[in-house]
């Protein structure tokens, strides 16, 4: 396939706005119980305000893959059997959820809901609301390609774990800058668990890569053309230009291309991060910590282009020989 720029935008940046918020819940819920030193609202408010930042940003550059921009409202329609539709309901579902989380923690708001005499139940309820729309979003969009069972490389239950991972591994790194900065008692608590996601995410990837890399293809140039000779050897696609099938359906690089990129991201991905994490949290250091996190961004944006380019659209069969 043809990796879109904004579709990867879009998918990188709801991934580290989601991940930041499930860190932000997860500290925010173990300071109720004294597990970890609690926090001002502001601090909760403020990040949350950054992670809808990054949503609103995903969301922003969604719109640049859309002909018709002015209709994107008509992608809810079909939510019975579209998980695009879904993931279009689920978004805005989220941002609402993070924003209310927000502003109940920068006011201050609290009851005793329950009666249980627990401290900060309103903020935790609607956080609570809001980590089950942030996994609904995660499965949305995993699935969106999952379900797309004639691209092989996609149709597997890895697609969704390896978007959920990446994402709030990603999340929780950008947490531990910001805690770097806010709460420095909560650096070792975001950056150790960005670490053991992303290691996480390490083994699910390579299980993706060594699954694509076995796959038995079922379709062929017989099926292809409807013509079932043991031999058939295309000469030309019927078409000596470019058209739509040829410029959308297939990325155009060589496969040492496709290589080296999937080496660039699995380096700035997955160890790279994981030891500048590690240095940064040893030595206190926000430099080495912001380093991780922009290195692991940037790899993440060479990793999903390897996705969509790695997925082999059946069509190409037909449409990819010139003659």
């Amino acid at each position: 396939m043809h990796p879109a720029f904004s579709v990867i935008l879009l998918t990188t940046l709801l991934g580290v706005g989601q991940g930041l918020f499930l860190a932000l819940f997860s500290s925010q819920a173990y300071t109720s119980v004294k597990v970890l030193p609690a926090q001002p609202g502001a601090y909760y408010a403020v990040g949350g305000g950054i992670a809808l930042a990054f949503l609103v940003g995903g969301l922003m550059a969604s719109f640049f893959h859309l002909g018709h921009p002015e209709r994107a409202w008509r992608a809810a329609a079909k939510w019975r059997t579209s998980w695009l539709s879904r993931e279009v309901i689920a978004l805005p579902a989220v941002m609402g959820l993070i924003a209310l989380y927000a502003l109940v923690n920068w006011l201050g708001l609290d009851a005793d809901l329950y009666g249980i005499g627990l401290s900060g139940q309103v903020a935790l309820s609607v956080g609570a609301a809001g980590v089950a729309a942030t996994l609904a979003l995660f499965v949305c969009t995993g699935m969106i390609y999952a379900a797309v069972k004639f691209l092989q490389e996609w149709a597997s239950p890895l697609t969704v774990a390896n978007y959920f991972l990446l994402g709030t591994a990603s999340g929780f790194s950008l947490a531990t800058v910001y805690a770097a900065f806010s709460a420095p008692g909560l650096m070792p608590f975001y950056g150790g668990w960005a670490i053991v996601l992303t290691l996480a995410a390490l083994l699910t990837r390579i299980a993706s890569l060594l699954r694509n890399a076995r796959i038995k293809r079922v379709s062929s140039l017989q099926s292809a053309i409807g013509v079932r000779h043991t031999h058939v050897q295309q000469r030309s696609m019927g078409m000596m230009g470019g058209a739509y099938n040829t410029r959308e359906y297939f990325h155009g690089r060589t496969a040492a291309f496709l290589k080296s990129v999937k080496w660039i991201f699995l380096v700035l991905v997955f160890p790279l991060p994981v030891l500048l994490l590690w240095a940064g949290l040893a030595a206190g250091s926000t430099g080495l910590l912001m380093l991780a996190f922009a290195v692991q961004y940037t790899g993440l944006l060479f990793e999903r282009w390897f996705f969509f380019a790695q997925a082999n659209h059946p069509q190409n069969l037909y449409y990819q020989v010139v003659g």
